[in-house]
């Protein structure tokens, strides 16, 4: 028989990972993390891993000090003579970088799947990739959890009739369209045009929204210039009421401040990233943990994982 699992977290994934501990039953296991004065750092296992499989939890969020402790984890568990390491990174960073969109640019994703498998990760589970083809730039099994379980069964507490599911930009029309099909509900699309990243110069709306409760949908939401531009074009169109649900909470610069001043009922996020403030009242957070510990359990138990999809 197997034997029991071991979870370990990052720092700045601590909270996340000790309710993923907490529903999966089990504490997080012992480490250490020796700092220098320069400010490098070095993680050691405090209890004997030999033959064990691990789940070394963190989300690759900035800054890179993220990425290089769940690697140094990695690399250790592989020098300590783990048999499967299983690397849990609830937001994969560097997800947007995953094509050459411009001449002499590098492939961020790819890279950071380079560095995983070097590092001796044998498996891969995260939640809600930018774009699906990441998982191709692994080759070891990757378990690729959707946040739709979530936000789904958040949407049907709030009984809304009358729903329209909404994409803030061309490239999430797909993730829309899905969500719609599940819920047998129209769907509209933004067509947004950028003067540079992170700055949208021009949105347009494709579709009807009048008098409809509107749900925008995203993987994740950065400086939120998107989804308030978008939240507020379909107020002025008519919309009932404009709600958003994105996985990762990145929001840098002044997404907080824009988040408040929007036409935005509420936007739904998870806990893949710790939220900088607490005090924006139109945020709420659903735990992604209960789903990560399911999906776990059934990886250590070698069960399928296709029933935690629904979308």
């Amino acid at each position: 028989m197997d034997q029991p699992a071991l979870l370990f977290s990052t720092r700045q994934s601590k909270v996340l990972a000790e309710k993923i501990a907490a529903h999966y039953g089990q504490p997080l296991g012992k480490i250490k993390f020796r700092e220098f004065s320069d400010g490098e750092y070095q993680p050691s296992f405090e209890q004997s891993i030999r033959g064990a499989r691990v789940f070394l939890i963190g989300s690759t969020f900035t800054p890179d000090i993220n990425l290089m402790e769940i690697l140094l984890m990695c690399d250790a568990a592989k020098r300590a003579s783990a048999k499967n390491i299983t690397v849990v990174i609830p937001y994969y960073g560097y997800a947007r970088q995953d094509r050459k969109d411009n001449p002499r640019v590098p492939i961020g994703a790819k890279l950071v799947a380079n560095l995983l498998s070097a590092a001796g990760a044998t498996r891969i589970m995260t939640m809600d990739l930018h774009a699906d083809q990441i998982q191709g730039f692994f080759e070891i099994p990757v378990d690729h959890i959707f946040a739709s379980t979530i936000f789904v069964d958040y949407l049907n507490q709030l009984h809304l009739d009358n729903i329209t599911m909404a994409s803030p930009d061309m490239g999430g029309a797909k993730r829309a369209n899905a969500y719609a099909k599940y819920l047998q509900t129209d769907i509209v699309i933004c067509y947004k045009e950028r003067k540079e990243a992170n700055l949208v110069e021009r949105m347009m709306l494709i579709g009807e929204v009048k008098d409809r409760n509107v749900i925008l949908v995203d993987d994740m939401i950065d400086t939120a210039g998107t989804i308030t531009k978008a939240a507020n074009l379909m107020m002025e169109k008519g919309a009932k009421s404009v709600r958003a649900m994105a996985t990762h909470a990145v929001l840098s610069g002044e997404a907080y401040e824009k988040i408040e001043a929007s036409a935005l009922e509420e936007l739904i996020v998870t806990d893949t990233i710790p939220l900088k403030r607490n005090d924006i009242s139109k945020i709420k957070v659903v735990s992604c943990a209960p789903l990560f510990a399911d999906v776990m359990h059934l990886v250590h138990t070698k069960e399928s994982i296709s029933g935690k999809f629904i979308i």
